[in-house]
């Protein structure tokens, strides 16, 4: 009953713009009249398990549901607060519920309001929520490092406290509230903050974390942890430092002058962790983007699901679930121009010669693996065809074709094995992931599958 309930307030506290949602033990139905409750959610268990862990595994997408204990002369009262949903009708147990009435029946079952609350889902927007609220202009700029954002954005910085805010406000980075006070955004908060923990977890919680295994598994010891303490824009400069700091090098010999050159290309680690900033669902509670470094590959992790096909990222133009963050990150150049990241990341690998970087969709998350230098027999199969298909969409939005050559200088392998590169082709083809570019010649040239 409760978890039906969750998902019928979420959707319908949405619907009608009323939120947060509640229920309420303790009060009488019919009467309304405080009579107290013994039922204790904190001690309450299901199927062996707590009885908030019970419902938060059942619920989809993720909410941030609480449960809270009211004291009051008439009795005990607890309240249960339900947020509104903001990506997709929240389900429980496989199934979308809405309340009408004191009922609360399957949303599937109302064509109608189902349509309608996508209406109301669509235009929200998570960087508008509000991550602090009634502060002094004093308190706003004791949040916010407002000096660092003109520099970064390459403006001047007002002499005075008002035309400071305003201009934070022209940005969405706060908001104007009654009384002469301010309200700072999600957006504010995320980019700016001296210290993501002033705010509460829905913000703290979305920090960049970095972690350094001592081998190839998650089982190995960790040798460094990184948490990020300040708001994206104010970190990523240091968090890339740290990062390249940590790589593994090869070194050489050149003119006498030992020098190092890092396993993996910075270009590409820099776009992969910009990205991962920019593309994930802020809407999910209490996790933000990890990057894991291993002895063999580099891991950069987002929550939420991609909004393109993985195999798509190279070509495709990026959608964004946060359209502001990722405006204003790259007004502080801080990543690229719109659809430009990703072909930067798969040209620098291919110089290098590594192994073609694993773009994945699991489990609700997007995750971009970089892998270290190994020679080319070392490498599998589908490390052939997947090499093989981002070659031929790069030489295809450069305007060229793949050729057997292209792909054995992507390789670095000599032409008297043509015939290594002729079979990862075939390979390619069987699984139609490219075809020829030319039916009459189809030897000559290939093209991704989709052209």
């Amino acid at each position: 009953m409760i978890g039906r309930l969750i998902s019928a307030l979420s959707n319908t506290a949405r619907l009608y713009g009323r939120y947060p949602a509640h229920v309420v033990w303790g009060i009488a139905d019919k009467t309304h009249d405080v009579v107290g409750t013994s039922f204790d959610p904190s001690a309450a268990r299901e199927q062996g398990h707590p009885l908030e862990f019970w419902l938060a595994q059942r619920l989809r997408p993720s909410l941030n549901f609480a449960f809270k204990e009211v004291q009051h002369p008439g009795g005990r009262v607890v309240l249960l607060e339900v947020p509104a949903t903001t990506v997709s009708p929240v389900e429980f147990d496989g199934h979308a519920y809405i309340r009408i009435s004191s009922a609360t029946p399957k949303l599937s079952d109302y064509p109608d309001r189902l349509r309608a609350l996508w209406d109301k889902i669509r235009p929200y927007a998570w960087e508008r929520g509000m991550a602090a609220q009634f502060l002094s202009g004093d308190e706003v700029l004791a949040q916010l490092d407002a000096a660092s954002f003109f520099t970064m954005t390459g403006q001047s910085r007002p002499s005075q406290q008002e035309s400071i805010l305003a201009k934070l406000v022209e940005e969405r980075l706060i908001e104007t509230d009654v009384g002469g006070r301010w309200n700072i955004t999600n957006l504010g908060a995320l980019l700016l903050a001296f210290q993501l923990d002033r705010f509460d977890s829905s913000i703290a919680r979305k920090r960049i974390r970095f972690v350094r295994y001592g081998g190839n598994s998650r089982a190995d010891t960790v040798t460094h942890r990184r948490e990020g303490q300040q708001g994206y824009a104010l970190d990523f400069e240091d968090l890339v430092g740290f990062i390249d700091g940590l790589v593994p090098r090869n070194e050489h010999i050149d003119k006498a002058f030992r020098t190092g050159t890092p396993l993996y290309p910075p270009v590409a680690i820099r776009e992969l962790v910009a990205n991962a900033l920019i593309h994930q669902d802020l809407t999910i509670t209490g996790t933000g983007p990890l990057i894991e470094l291993f002895n063999d590959r580099l891991e950069i992790t987002n929550p939420g699901a991609p909004l393109v096909n993985p195999d798509r990222f190279i070509d495709c133009a990026p959608r964004s679930r946060n359209e502001a963050l990722a405006a204003l990150m790259r007004r502080m150049r801080i990543c690229e121009e719109q659809g430009s990241g990703i072909d930067k990341v798969v040209r620098s690998v291919e110089l290098f010669q590594l192994p073609a970087p694993d773009f994945r969709a699991e489990d609700g998350a997007t995750r971009v693996v970089l892998y270290a230098p190994r020679r080319f027999a070392e490498m599998t199969t589908d490390e052939y065809i997947r090499a093989c298909y981002q070659h031929a969409v790069l030489q295809f939005i450069s305007g060229a074709r793949m050729r057997n050559s292209t792909l054995r200088e992507r390789f670095g392998i000599e032409g008297r094995n043509a015939a290594q590169v002729s079979r990862i082709i075939r390979l390619a083809l069987d699984r139609k992931l490219i075809r020829p570019a030319d039916p009459v010649k189809p030897q000559a040239a290939y093209v991704p599958h989709w052209v």
